[in-house]
């Protein structure tokens, strides 16, 4: 499947269990200038795959999705290198008192927290370029600072972690919310963009179709958790070991990370009580 014309993905080395094959980095414009979508982790190869992929042409923005850092840690460097504006929605307020905010599925930092930019776009936001303008549409649920970004008048929507092209979305507490990441997916359904250029995996033909089967997914995740409850599992560790059986040993933590997700929302809706802080083995019963 090819790009749109004018526009290029380079897609960064780092694979994972979290990046599927890797970060995808995309640049667009026209021949007056370009702008980069997510510059991606920090490497100089990629970087400098980033400036060939400009082709010579003026880099005057750099768009970013969220402040993940397999998506921001590039930024500093590609900045340095073409002075280009940052652009993004930026992050809350920092949390001292929540040091978990930093801690991933995987074990290790992954927010850069105190990221900075140039510019602080809001939902419905039109950037405007030489030769292009873009949408930012606020798309949180993943991250707080999610972005996606859409070409007016096209059928391209850079769609970052919100929507990916490998595996749904990691809603990882509390950096993620399970309730603002679905009001996030219903968001794009009534959106005219239909292909979708994610943040890791291949371009997604029919956006619209993977939202709706992404918010059916969760619906069934939802119901597994419920049904899970009436049939005697009380507890995070319990649900997980029930909801994602035979999961990876590698996954087992976002695993549980995506049924807290689940149960806050139900606690949420009054569908769920919660006896003390949501921890693996704290007492859940139904309402």
């Amino acid at each position: 499947m090819s790009l749109p014309s004018g526009i290029v993905r380079v897609k960064a080395n780092n694979p994972g269990p979290f990046t599927g094959t890797g970060t995808n980095t995309y640049i667009v414009g026209s021949d007056a200038a370009r702008v980069v979508v997510d510059p991606g982790p920090f490497d100089p190869t990629h970087t400098a795959a980033i400036l060939a992929a400009a082709g010579g042409h003026p880099v005057t923005h750099i768009l970013v999705t969220h402040a993940h850092r397999d998506h921001v840690d590039g930024l500093a460097a590609l900045k340095a290198a073409t002075g280009a504006r940052t652009v993004g929605f930026g992050r809350p307020p920092r949390d001292m008192a929540a040091p978990t905010l930093l801690e991933s599925p995987s074990g290790g930092d992954f927010v850069d927290v105190d990221l900075a930019l140039d510019v602080l776009v809001r939902d419905g936001e039109v950037i405007a370029t030489p030769g292009l303008e873009i949408a930012a549409l606020h798309t949180p649920g993943h991250a707080p600072d999610h972005l996606c970004f859409a070409i007016p008048g096209s059928r391209a929507l850079f769609s970052g972690d919100h929507v990916m092209g490998w595996s749904t979305s990691v809603i990882a507490p509390p950096e993620g919310h399970m309730g603002r990441y679905l009001a996030s997916l219903q968001k794009l359904t009534v959106c005219s963009q239909t292909l979708y250029l994610p943040g890791h995996g291949e371009q997604i033909e029919d956006g619209p179709r993977t939202v709706r089967a992404y918010l059916l997914h969760r619906q069934m995740r939802e119901q597994a958790v419920l049904e899970a409850i009436r049939r005697g599992a009380s507890s995070v560790e319990a649900l997980t070991g029930v909801v994602y059986a035979g999961i990876a040993e590698n996954l087992m933590n976002a695993a549980k990370l995506s049924v807290i997700a689940h149960v806050e929302l139900l606690a949420e809706k009054g569908q769920l009580s919660i006896t003390g802080p949501l921890t693996a083995p704290t007492r859940l019963t139904l309402r």
